[in-house]
């Protein structure tokens, strides 16, 4: 195992000093628990709290998104494991503003129950939350059962959306509904073309020969749907956007944001040949392209791969998208 680490136990806490080190003007970890991360942006008054959690080793999500316009606290596990309750309690009750808190993570199981164990705890601190789930990989679960679907790198969308919702002054209410509308709209699948490691185990999460691809592989190695042979990238992008637009049914006018994300070892050019290929499948049928997000979102350490996302937009989503946004690890213009 070739890793620029330290000690593997030190991995996460010495990612959390750089980001400090780097980015200590913008965030800040919370004084009696530093698994939290918090933002320095200034906060409109009343404003709801939005925050998220989940296991490292997936950055930028999800600690990468704590900022301006995004979220206002991340509480943070091992690399693929899920923090504490206590944590995220933590986490909850330095974002509460007397407006609530949105609670918006990954449909993952060690999350899931210690998200709701949290929530249920500020409830008897009189601190009012809701919960919504990001399920937006196609691969893993069929339509009817997409509660069960898991949550990949199209939070990203959802966490910006709510966020924008957020700084405009909604109540708690008002930014899950959000949050939740943005998630009816948005689909994602990916493909590997190699394992990761993590720190800890010292080897892969699982084995695929130099000659295949996995589609539909999840960001923690979850297996996919195929191992077929290794494909052009223009054959991945046929693939992945077959499943993808039998999930989500665009017509000619329709509008979406098209996010190509890096799963950690995948060069950014090889992104943007899959890219094009995708707005070529779009604008055959007619359908716009806006504000395309190409690079890496939600990554697996060092995994060998990319997913694709398609966030159909109508008037409100599409002005809550192009609302300014600042984080360490995210930033766009006012368009």
């Amino acid at each position: 195992m070739k890793k620029l680490i330290n000690e593997p136990l030190h991995f996460v806490d010495e990612t959390i000093e750089g980001i400090l080190c780097a980015y200590g003007d913008r965030v800040r970890t919370l004084e009696e628990n530093n698994r939290v991360l918090l933002s320095n942006a200034p906060v409109p008054e009343g404003k709801v709290g939005i925050v998220t959690g989940g296991g490292s080793g997936h950055l930028p999500v999800f600690l990468g998104y704590v900022g301006q316009g995004m979220l206002d606290g991340c509480a943070i596990g091992n690399v693929f494991a899920s923090p504490s309750s206590e944590t995220m309690l933590d986490m909850i009750r330095a974002c509460d503003r007397g407006r609530g808190v949105l609670c918006l993570y990954g449909n993952y199981g060690g999350d899931n129950m210690n998200f709701d164990m949290a929530c249920e705890l500020a409830e008897f601190e009189d601190i009012a939350t809701q919960t919504v789930r990001v399920s937006d990989d196609v691969a893993s679960a069929p339509a009817d059962k997409k509660d069960k679907r898991r949550g990949v790198a199209g939070m990203v969308y959802a966490f910006k959306v709510a966020g924008a919702a957020a700084e405009q002054g909604m109540d708690l209410d008002g930014v899950a509904a959000v949050a939740a509308e943005a998630l009816d709209n948005i689909s994602s699948m990916g493909v590997a073309l190699s394992p990761c490691i993590v720190p800890e185990a010292g080897k892969p999460t699982f084995s695929i020969s130099d000659d295949e691809i996995e589609i539909g592989m999840g960001i923690h190695g979850e297996p996919g749907i195929e191992v077929a042979k290794m494909m052009t990238a223009d054959e991945v992008a046929d693939a992945v956007m077959a499943r993808l637009l039998e999930d989500l049914p665009l017509e000619e006018g329709d509008e979406v944001s098209v996010m190509v994300n890096g799963l950690g070892a995948t060069p950014l050019e090889e992104q943007l040949i899959v890219y094009r290929r995708v707005h070529a499948i779009l604008a055959d049928r007619g359908v716009a392209v806006y504000m395309p997000h190409i690079g890496e979102f939600a990554t697996s350490m060092e995994m060998a791969g990319l997913s694709v996302t398609l966030f159909k937009l109508n008037a409100k989503l599409k002005t809550l998208l192009r609302q300014p946004a600042s984080t360490p690890f995210y930033t766009n213009a006012n368009k």
